[in-house]
């Protein structure tokens, strides 16, 4: 399968705005990582910006995990982008 990085933004008010909805998605990322979906996603230091690893079929169906997630949902990313990757190590 076809890897794919996604960086997107998180909202100016993150800590805040985010609480509501920490659970929903520490669920759903824990269900596409024993999917084998997801590799990695984490937030930058600075908690301006997330970074994730995804091995899909398609750009698309990365683009739906990440569209279904409570934080892209209710703001709390408000832009993301998927470009595919290629591993060279």
């Amino acid at each position: 399968m076809t890897k794919y990085v996604m960086w997107g933004s998180y909202c100016a008010d993150v800590l805040e705005k985010r609480a509501p909805y920490r659970q929903a998605h520490l669920d759903g990322l824990a269900k596409q990582k024993e999917a084998g979906t997801l590799i990695t996603i984490g937030p930058t230091k600075d908690l301006t910006k997330v970074f994730a690893i995804y091995e899909a079929p398609d750009e698309a169906t990365v683009r739906q995990l990440v569209e279904a997630d409570p934080y892209w949902q209710n703001g709390v990313w408000t832009e993301y982008d998927v470009l595919e990757w290629i591993q060279a190590l």
